[in-house]
């Protein structure tokens, strides 16, 4: 087994100049959102509510800002993706040519004696003529790099590479017994390690693009290339809410799922929260201050490598929100392609986070690095369906995830409730 962390680590995006021109198009966006917003708390101040005219014109640009960050991050993302035949250059004059002709023969045509002949060498067990044959490496490198950059809480996360479908981590969950002593004196007996055993299967995840035949016939057509270009968002989008959301049962077990307590009831195994004081709502005076009890929940040591995590509409309404002395609390990036902060830490979003609602678990403050673990089975495979579509093409296309929190103490959750 080895660590992808390096393979995960967030990369500096390419900045073209239709990413420069909608960056500079969202800062504007937010002067003007802050102004009128500026100008809604002022009505609010004299006349006990704003006016109608100024909600909907908040509004109007709330929606603007969002768009305009989409098409940011789309342009950088896009900008970011090399060609997949460059990726694979040094794969090949490492001996990855012979895969990646047989790769293509059986893609375009349905030959699947090279990659038998290959498979059969390798003695893979992640292939079969049943159950697809395995991407060349490059291919799977690109498809998994793309993936990270669409999929929130891949980027956040330890991911490990396994080779069989399950990783177990044994894990000290009341940590070690220390203390201090004289160069001569005698060691106390260490105390019993509570120790915790999580196991992480790796669970099968699928997509199934189609393409013609005369797709397939133009050799100008990369081939790797166009399954990475259709499988990675498809991938992304399933397992980023299964990160998120996901029950354990023929998926990952999403940080919200676990079971629940008040930071002052939290022991291992649950996932500790504060509330807001308000049901569905921020509360009505120093709705900041909340957000400071959220961050100071979580202990130093995870904190300085923290980041928050909510959806779209929750960032909308914190994005009016200002603290004591008069400063917005969130604010845009300073580049493009690079995060907006909220309080002066990262702020991600997924769409799969709950909205506001009563109870919701609607915002997370975590070092995901520590709190959650995402586990790779080594191999993507397609296996090519000429039948069952006629006249398109068919590629059952799979690969193993699986993931779960591994460290309880470094996630904390804000609910919108009174308990």
């Amino acid at each position: 087994m080895q660590s992808n962390e390096t393979r995960n680590a967030p990369e500096n995006k390419a900045v073209t100049p239709e990413a420069a021109a909608a960056f500079n198009e969202f800062n504007r966006a937010f002067s003007a959102f802050r102004e009128t917003n500026d100008e809604r708390l002022a009505q609010i101040e004299q006349r006990l509510g704003a006016d109608v005219l100024t909600e909907e014109k908040l509004n109007r640009i709330d929606r603007a800002l969002d768009e305009t960050k989409q098409r940011i991050d789309r342009v950088t993302l896009d900008a970011a993706r090399p060609r997949l035949g460059l990726a694979q250059k040094s794969a090949e004059e490492n001996g990855g040519r012979e895969h990646k002709a047989a790769f293509r023969a059986y893609m375009r045509s349905g030959e699947s004696d090279g990659l038998k002949a290959l498979e059969g060498k390798a003695m893979s067990e992640a292939s079969g003529p049943d159950g697809g044959y395995l991407v060349p490496p490059a291919a799977e490198t690109e498809i998994l790099r793309r993936m990270t950059s669409i999929s929130p809480i891949r980027a956040l996360a330890s991911v490990r590479e396994i080779s069989t479908s399950n990783f177990r981590k044994a894990f000290s969950t009341s940590g070690p017994a220390s203390g201090w002593v004289a160069e001569t004196d005698l060691r106390p007996q260490t105390g019993n390690q509570q120790i915790a055993d999580m196991n992480f299967p790796a669970m099968e995840l699928y997509a199934m693009p189609a393409a013609t035949q005369s797709l397939l016939d133009d050799s100008i057509v990369d081939i790797e290339q166009w399954i990475a270009s259709e499988v990675d968002v498809a991938f992304a989008e399933q397992e980023g809410g299964a990160f998120v959301n996901g029950n354990g049962v023929n998926k990952p077990t999403g940080f919200l799922t676990y079971t629940k307590s008040t930071t002052a009831a939290w022991s291992w195994g649950k996932t500790a929260y504060v509330v807001s004081g308000a049901a569905g709502a921020f509360p009505a005076s120093n709705p900041s201050d909340v957000l400071v009890d959220l961050i100071y929940a979580v202990r130093a040591g995870y904190r300085q490598n923290a980041s928050f995590v909510m959806n779209r509409k929750t960032q909308s309404a914190i994005r009016k929100l200002k603290s004591t002395t008069g400063e917005y609390l969130w604010m845009p990036p300073a580049v493009a392609g690079a995060s907006a902060t909220l309080m002066n830490f990262p702020l991600i979003e997924a769409e799969d986070m709950p909205d506001i609602a009563a109870d919701s678990f609607s915002v997370a403050f975590a070092d995901f690095r520590r709190a959650y673990l995402v586990v790779d089975r080594r191999g993507i495979r397609v296996l090519r369906d000429p039948y069952s579509a006629k006249p398109y093409v068919l590629f059952y296309t799979t690969k193993r995830v699986g993931g779960g929190v591994q460290d309880f103490d470094a996630v904390k959750l804000l609910k919108f409730g009174t308990t």
